[in-house]
């Protein structure tokens, strides 16, 4: 919300007001409990003036009386007030204390999909994360572990700030394969990708400092950069990856602290850079003087030669920080990410990695260890399971949404899906949520509005679930034209 302004509009009240689509009871007196919860939290404060009716009606997709009757229970319970001229605000005694920060990012996008990971609404099927449960070559390694490993582990003190160096040489080893020569000096474990991105921010961002991202990009990533706080310039993709034209005239303008990419099927649309891409980005990141934060999360769970090296294995003289994780590769709930950067780099972030949390959990690290040098060996299944997942959903999609369209990804496990022109995907994400789905817009990866048309679906789901999936899509598509 624009502070100097006090004025919620539309699209930012989405956000803010949550998952009230799907509670029970009358869709007016949602809505109301919604905005009380707002207010109590501290998201809308006092002065905030709301939405006329009609548009905020077309945004949450519900009738102009629904909201009618919303602020008409608000205004009897003195939460707002309506004056004419200034139209309906936040009342002046609505909140009685400041609330602390509740870890939202101002002006981020990521707020919707977090909220969704931290309530999981059990009727709702997700489509914020595209995540698998985990196999059984993992609960093998896991029993291993305990067998083989865990008398030597219980020995340890516990205490590897930059890393258990059993898994710091096995990332090394593991990008060595992958054509990108790494020592154990160089790798720093985390907690999961999201810690590497956010301690290589706050390594390399200022506040204030600009940051060069692509565009569209996954709001999660973005915001962690946003709450380091840079300003953020979007460039524009090509079936190569990130275009270089646009690229150099952004570095050349805005002189940024960072780049940040995603190169190996970029999230969400499933784009490779090619190998060529790749070299000219490293060139001209170096000419310019800005370090290289190559997001690689997908990476892990590929065979040694299925996909370019890394950004940072082709020479140029500037600084490339790569991150990684077995997120993709083995589970979501495996939280074992890791960051391969120039040796004083790493060595700087293994501090503030030691600030954070001191090291990352000592057992998660043995077993990310043990299933690593693994993976290439599991890879071929893993493709084979993709592409039978891809061809369920898409055959799906194309008999019951055919009027959706998308690019077949060339990796990754979402469909970016471009709806019928004129159509808001943020409206749609309102009717879908009410039939029990949830949608991440394209407004929430690219706030430029080029992207409003856009919604990222993943295609990981089981068979059954996949069905179901798009059977509540189809009836809020239905809904929505009605």
């Amino acid at each position: 919300m624009d502070r100097n302004r006090g004025t919620a509009e539309p699209a930012e009240l989405i956000d803010l007001l949550g998952d009230w689509g799907s509670a029970e009871g009358p869709l007016y007196r949602r809505l109301t409990e919604a905005f009380v919860r707002a207010v109590r939290s501290g998201d809308l404060r006092p002065g905030d003036r709301l939405p006329p009716e009609r548009p905020l009606a077309d945004a949450l997709s519900v009738s102009r009386a629904t909201v009618v009757a919303a602020y008409d229970a608000l205004r009897g319970s003195g939460l707002v007030e309506t004056r004419r001229g200034s139209g309906t605000r936040i009342a002046r005694g609505a909140a009685a204390h400041r609330t602390p920060p509740d870890g939202r990012v101002p002006g981020g996008q990521a707020t919707a999909v977090i909220q969704r990971l931290l309530t999981q609404p059990p009727d709702v099927i997700s489509l914020g994360q595209a995540a698998e449960a985990g196999g059984p070559d993992l609960g093998r390694a896991l029993l291993d572990l305990v067998r083989e490993d865990l008398p030597e582990l219980l020995r340890d003190a516990g205490y590897h700030p930059a890393g258990l160096p059993a898994l710091r040489a096995a990332i090394a080893d593991h990008h060595g394969a992958h054509g990108l020569p790494t020592t154990p000096d160089q790798v720093v474990v985390t907690t999961g990708a999201t810690q590497a991105v956010t301690l290589t921010a706050r390594l390399l961002l200022g506040r204030g400092a600009t940051a060069v991202v692509e565009s569209p990009g996954w709001p999660g990533c973005l915001d962690v950069l946003r709450a380091a706080g840079s300003r953020l310039v979007g460039v524009g993709l090509d079936s190569d990856g990130i275009r270089i034209d646009r690229l150099a005239a952004a570095l050349a303008e805005h002189r940024p602290a960072l780049l940040y990419v995603m190169p190996t099927f970029h999230n969400p649309t499933g784009t490779l850079m090619s190998a060529g891409r790749r070299r000219r980005v490293a060139e001209l990141a170096a000419e310019h003087g800005v370090p290289i934060v190559e997001d690689s999360a997908h990476a892990a769970a590929l065979a040694p030669g299925q996909v370019p090296p890394a950004i940072a294995a082709y020479p140029a003289g500037g600084t490339v920080v790569t991150v990684g994780s077995l997120a993709k590769a083995v589970w979501g709930g495996l939280r074992i990410g890791w960051i391969r950067a120039p040796r004083e780099a790493a060595a700087r972030l293994a501090r503030l990695k030691a600030l954070d949390d001191l090291g990352s959990p000592l057992l998660d690290q043995a077993l990310a260890a043990r299933l690593l040098a693994t993976l290439p060996a599991f890879a071929p299944e893993r493709e084979r399971l993709r592409r039978e997942r891809l061809a369920t959903m898409t055959r799906l999609l194309a008999e019951h949404l055919p009027d959706w369209h998308w690019q077949p990804p060339q990796g990754g496990s979402a469909l970016w899906i471009r709806l019928p022109a004129g159509t808001d995907a943020r409206v749609y994400a309102q009717l879908a949520l009410r039939h029990g789905a949830e949608v991440v817009p394209g407004a929430t990866m690219d706030p430029t509005g080029a992207h409003d048309d856009h919604l990222r679906l993943p295609f990981s789901f089981v068979p059954d679930t996949a069905a179901a999936l798009v059977d509540r899509l189809t009836s809020a598509w239905g809904a929505l034209l009605r």
